[in-house]
């Protein structure tokens, strides 16, 4: 936050020997020390929204990718589900919508075997492994990013209430500084 401020010394304006500051906050001159920090802490506060909003996007757009692969597993747990227990390596399985499950593995480069929308069966094993490792792979990663998400959202959170208690704190010492003239 100091980066941001910047005080400049007012020329020959001096109260009671005290040299009066002004201070430019992201190049706007001529800000008072309170409305300087609270300026800077919101800025600083809107920057972490920004980032919070695009790291939600990429949250969300890992979570596509989630439910996609799992839907693409569940076709491909079915149909090894459907299998015999005394199926052979050589026993080719239709897949049901196949073209979609190729769709998915290729855009997230799961590598699948295919036999036009068949697989056999050492393959369809292969299948539902490589798409269950990515399923987890990427719900490791989401979870990590939730908790990067969640650090986002305390920092931003933080600086909002840093802004709300210097402009309080101000607003007490200026009461308390008219109360004392007054008495």
């Amino acid at each position: 936050m100091n980066s941001l401020i910047v005080p400049d010394a007012l020329a020959d304006n001096s109260v009671y020997g005290v040299r009066q500051m002004q201070y430019t906050v992201n190049g706007k001159s001529g800000q008072n020390f309170i409305d300087a920090v609270a300026m800077a802490s919101f800025r600083q506060a809107v920057a972490i929204e920004d980032t919070t909003s695009s790291y939600t996007a990429v949250v969300r757009a890992r979570q596509v990718k989630i439910d996609e692969l799992a839907e693409a597993l569940s076709y491909v747990a079915k149909a090894v589900g459907s299998l015999d227990h005394d199926a052979k390596s050589s026993t080719k399985t239709k897949i049901d919508h196949a073209s979609r499950v190729k769709e998915i593995a290729n855009r997230y480069g799961v590598s699948l075997s295919w036999d036009g929308d068949k697989m056999e069966f050492g393959n369809l094993q292969k299948a539902k492994t490589n798409l269950q490792y990515a399923v987890d792979r990427e719900d490791n990663d989401i979870q990590q990013d939730i908790v990067t998400l969640q650090s986002f959202i305390t920092k931003r959170d933080n600086a909002y209430s840093n802004a709300a208690k210097v402009i309080t704190k101000a607003n007490h010492a200026a009461s308390s500084t008219i109360g004392n003239i007054g008495s």
